[in-house]
């Protein structure tokens, strides 16, 4: 029987945008969901809607053996238990990412979202231009 050692990082969060976040020095990237990034439509309100989450609260992080732009990915959880991820996908400022999630947290989209957040709708579709990374 094998058994599995899940990797946890727990701590505060420093919010880097709507869908990463730092604690103790590990840049995470949500699990499953893809948020505005800063520069695009609703990216701040994405951002200040996951500090006040975040705020005051320790996070748990159960580490996936992915990455995502050198970031870990990461199952995040409030100290309620709650889904860090889902309850972004519910507050409208993300979406689910079947491609990565498996359509965990499509049920819990708002109505319209896509068109709302089409950015990242676009980018999940192969649409969008990757971002340009600095000289």
């Amino acid at each position: 029987m094998a058994v599995s050692r899940e990797t946890v990082v727990q701590g505060r969060a420093y919010v880097i945008d709507g869908d990463t976040i730092d604690i103790c020095g590990t840049r995470i990237r949500l699990f499953g969901i893809d948020a505005p990034e800063l520069d695009h439509p609703y990216g701040k309100n994405a951002k200040w809607a996951l500090v006040r989450m975040c705020k005051g609260q320790t996070i748990r992080a159960v580490l996936e053996d992915d990455f995502s732009h050198g970031r870990s990915v990461a199952k995040c959880f409030l100290p309620d238990g709650r889904d860090l991820s889902a309850e972004m996908v519910k507050t409208g400022f993300a979406v689910d990412w079947p491609k990565f999630s498996g359509g965990r947290y499509s049920h819990m989209e708002r109505p319209g979202i896509r068109k709302k957040l089409w950015r990242c709708d676009a980018r999940q579709k192969g649409r969008m231009p990757p971002a340009r990374l600095p000289d």
